[in-house]
């Protein structure tokens, strides 16, 4: 059996609002979508890698990108539209997403 991750990255525009509690989910692919509820997360920036906090996994639930709205807006800290149209730049062609839910520590 695989382990349940230990890692995670984000874009480094991200790290302020992660570490300031504001963003609360992050949106991601099947393939980043093994993350484990209850276990601890070491979080990385994407283009340096560099640990900048660590977060607990709350939950993984999987959704459509068409269900997403403004409850997932306001945990991403941002608008709708601004949300959707960042997961469109990363994930182009993918419907089938999964929220992961994480609080800080």
């Amino acid at each position: 059996m695989d382990r349940a991750p230990t890692k995670i990255t984000f874009f480094e525009r991200f790290e302020p609002i992660i570490v300031s509690g504001d963003k609360t989910i992050t949106i991601r692919d099947e393939s980043e979508s093994h993350y484990v509820p209850g276990t601890s997360v070491s979080v990385h920036t994407l283009e340096t890698d560099r640990h900048f906090c660590d977060i607990t996994i709350l939950s993984v639930i999987p959704i459509k990108f068409d269900e997403l709205n403004e409850f997932h807006a306001q945990q991403e800290y941002m608008a709708l539209p601004e949300l959707k149209k960042i997961i469109r730049e990363i994930y182009p062609d993918i419907e089938d997403l999964y929220v992961i839910s994480y609080q800080l520590g």
